[in-house]
């Protein structure tokens, strides 16, 4: 449950960061926009990261439960795809910030826990649109499912496109209907079609993009791997070991924070002869060392 002063932050920084960019708002600037103090702002986040992260979350969880709403409501699959729909759509104009947020170039910095967070998400609402259009069309769609849910997201985000600069002259229902007889015509045409985008493509691409993702894991494990050797050779290095214990178990998390991972990081300054590994851990992450 986001409290309130945490949801006026989130909600503050949001609208800063799709006017002025993620890397050219401050602290400052975002604990003035929100009228609480700094303090407060890190009794709630560690850093801007932690932030941003929360920012994603909290935007993505909402969304989820717009779509919910239907979930468990007694309605064929059709009326209650498109009322999900329409509820995407007005839930994402209600918060455009958001949505400017994402689409504004050099907005979010792409570290590795935002990649494996919107990977996460994209690949999340992939599942969603094959759901609902299997619910709706049955088997005879299956081996098609991701050829329509992609096409069915080009249509979804070239119209949320046009409707973030103006609404005026659209009634979201009827632009709803209206993507859904369009989809109808698609799934009519697929009799004797071969899939394109086939599940055995689709799962060798997320496995690949995964792959991309758990490079800098990996190549932070080898650089831990000769930190570790390193430190084995100085004196009086156990306050080190135990911190670099402390680090290469937040790495190998599924989301590592950063702000830990800064914070270990920090502990190795006052040795010079680690200065090259904390350097390089800090690259991997694009965070201060």
């Amino acid at each position: 449950m986001v409290k309130e002063k945490e949801k006026a932050i989130i909600e503050a920084a949001i609208k800063l960061y799709a006017t002025k960019g993620f890397a050219s708002t401050s602290i400052q600037e975002i604990v003035t926009e929100s009228g609480i103090s700094k303090g407060a702002f890190y009794l709630y986040f560690k850093s801007k990261d932690a932030l941003l992260i929360a920012i994603l979350e909290y935007y993505f969880d909402h969304i989820q439960k717009q779509l919910e709403v239907y979930e468990h409501e007694n309605l064929p699959p059709r009326e209650k795809f498109a009322r999900q729909l329409t509820a995407l759509f007005n839930t994402m104009l209600e918060h455009k910030e958001f949505i400017i947020m994402q689409s504004r170039e050099q907005a979010i910095p792409l570290n590795e826990e935002v990649k494996e967070l919107m990977l996460r998400k994209y690949y999340e609402a992939q599942r969603f649109y094959q759901e609902s259009l299997k619910a709706i069309y049955g088997e005879a769609v299956e081996k098609h499912l991701w050829d329509l849910a992609l096409m069915l997201e080009g249509f979804f985000n070239s119209y949320m496109r046009v409707l973030l600069f103006i609404q005026e002259g659209f009634d979201i229902r009827e632009l709803v209907e209206y993507i859904l007889r369009r989809i109808e015509s698609i799934v009519e045409g697929l009799k004797g079609e071969s899939p394109v985008a086939t599940e055995e493509k689709m799962e060798e691409l997320l496995k690949k993009t995964k792959a991309f993702l758990l490079q800098n894991k990996n190549g932070v494990s080898a650089v831990i791997n000769r930190m570790r050797k390193a430190i084995s050779e100085l004196e009086n290095s156990e306050d080190l070991t135990v911190s670099l214990e402390v680090l290469e178990s937040e790495i190998g998390k599924d989301s590592p924070r950063l702000p830990v991972i800064q914070g270990m990081l920090s502990n190795f300054r006052d040795e010079p002869s680690l200065d090259e590994y904390r350097e390089e851990i800090a690259g991997f992450y694009k965070i201060k060392g």
